[in-house]
């Protein structure tokens, strides 16, 4: 009989400088390639600054991959469960997180910057009306939810959280 192994990967946290993250994280991949170092994976999340994520057997590994590399501050001591680094992996979908009255920030096409409030939501398209609070008059618009960006949550629901 074959006993199958439970595999636990083993990931460490390496510190870079703020917006230099995939830099970081190409520079890695490169010496990882030419050196021949057993890094399994890299991960670089949009949502957190700052670090990359990288998979490997030991620190000894990940010291070598990062040593000399530019805008590398240092690597985390210890490793980080597989569960904490998930919620980087598993993306929500935006229109989970917003609600009616809601006020988001447009992030694409032409009101790009602006504010909103948020009026309707269809859910089955994956769109958002919006009434513009920087317009002069009353504008409805509908967006994809991608282009949204939560800025407030409405005042009603603020309680219930």
């Amino acid at each position: 009989m074959e006993k199958k192994e439970e595999y636990a990967p083993k990931i460490f946290v390496v510190k870079t400088t703020t917006g230099q993250e995939r830099n970081v994280a190409r520079l890695i991949a490169a010496k990882v390639e030419m050196e021949k170092i057993p890094i399994k994976a890299l991960l670089v999340p949009d949502t957190l600054k700052g670090y990359v994520f990288v998979e490997a057997d030991g620190p000894h590994f990940v010291e070598e991959a990062i040593a000399g590399v530019r805008h590398v501050r240092e690597r985390i001591p210890g490793l980080v469960s597989f569960s904490e680094v998930e919620r980087y992996i598993v993306r929500k979908p935006v229109l989970e997180d917003l609600g009616e009255d809601d006020v988001v920030e447009i992030t694409g096409g032409p009101f790009k910057g602006m504010r909103a409030k948020i009026t309707r939501i269809d859910k089955s398209k994956g769109e958002v009306t919006l009434e513009l609070l920087e317009a002069t008059f009353t504008l409805p618009i509908t967006v994809h939810s991608d282009y949204v960006k939560l800025v407030e949550r409405a005042k009603t629901r603020s309680g219930e959280n």
